[in-house]
């Protein structure tokens, strides 16, 4: 699978080429943000959803009919029930109960067949029962904690799109789940721009990276509870932790009084692109954060906000 493959069946999907917009606060850096949620399922999860069905297509794994099998905090579930449903092939998907109503019913809306696990296993839960169900005749697990065309997605579209925009990248800021974007993206741009600094973000009730330990907490997307096989310490430069508290009041914020129209990890990673944008060693600086799904995801979570 090569660029130009992946275009041509990105661009069929309404997959890519998501606005590269300015976080018009007030700071001496400048945040910009690439809002993943105007792909056509609704979140960064697209990219390598469909770049991992190329691929196992490519590899000769994967035939019309056949049901792909995947464990998901929901996005990557919803993106592959999308792609699946149009190349033909049907998907079997597990996550964990804690996942919102909202997810649970555009994946099941998409002809998906869900299976939920224990909310207190978190994504190792729902990984186990995938792997159990990947190994029946017909079906086939497509891995995204582990597969390389996740990080390859990335690498071929994300980090070039930014760079289509902007002259420089001095900081690239990202929220970790499977590693997926982190790594490609990051990857990528620092081929571009050597002098990138690139972030990781994480929760601090889940530092699988920084303090090498899993724990629960309430930022939907990121924070698997362990190290992932995609996760590349050499393209990191840092490693930022954000809150359960700072990701939800961020979030609410950017939602009720900004009119960001975005996710909870989306906040997290303003979180962690503010402590460099109000940083006065980075001044000027172009700061590239991702929104990497919308609001939609959140309405129950909107609904019963607190008072701002």
């Amino acid at each position: 699978m090569n660029k130009q493959d992946f275009y041509a069946a990105a661009t069929s999907l309404g997959i890519g080429n998501t606005p590269l917009i300015p976080y018009e606060e007030d700071f001496d850096a400048d945040i910009y943000v690439k809002n993943e949620a105007m792909n056509a399922s609704g979140s960064v999860k697209d990219r390598p959803a469909l770049a991992m069905i190329l691929q196992a297509e490519e590899d000769g794994i994967l035939h019309h009919g056949d049901t792909i099998v995947e464990a998901t905090s929901g996005n990557m579930g919803i993106a592959l029930a999308y792609i699946g449903a149009k190349r033909g092939y049907r998907v079997l998907l597990t996550m964990p109960e804690t996942m919102t109503v909202e997810r649970r019913q555009l994946l099941q809306g998409l002809g998906a067949q869900l299976v939920l696990t224990e909310g207190a296993l978190g994504m190792k839960g729902a990984i186990e029962q995938a792997q159990l169900l990947g190994m029946e005749k017909g079906h086939l697990l497509i891995r995204q904690f582990e597969n390389a065309a996740n990080v390859k997605a990335h690498y071929l579209s994300t980090a070039d799109e930014i760079a289509e925009k902007l002259d420089r990248v001095d900081i690239f800021v990202a929220g970790v789940g499977t590693g997926g974007t982190l790594i490609g993206t990051g990857k990528r741009l620092k081929e571009i721009f050597p002098n990138v600094k690139v972030v990781a973000v994480e929760p601090a009730g889940s530092p699988a990276i920084s303090q090498g330990h899993g724990g629960k907490h309430a930022i939907q997307g990121i924070g698997a509870g362990f190290v992932t096989k995609l996760y590349d310490g050499s393209v990191v430069d840092q490693v930022q932790t954000v809150s359960d508290e700072e990701a939800l009041d961020m979030f609410y914020m950017l939602n009720l009084k900004l009119g960001y129209c975005c996710g909870i990890s989306s906040a997290a990673n303003i979180v962690a692109a503010m402590r460099y944008a109000n940083d006065p060693m980075y001044k000027g600086a172009n700061i590239v954060t991702l929104f990497p799904d919308g609001d939609d995801r959140y309405v129950t979570m909107l609904k019963n906000a607190p008072k701002q």
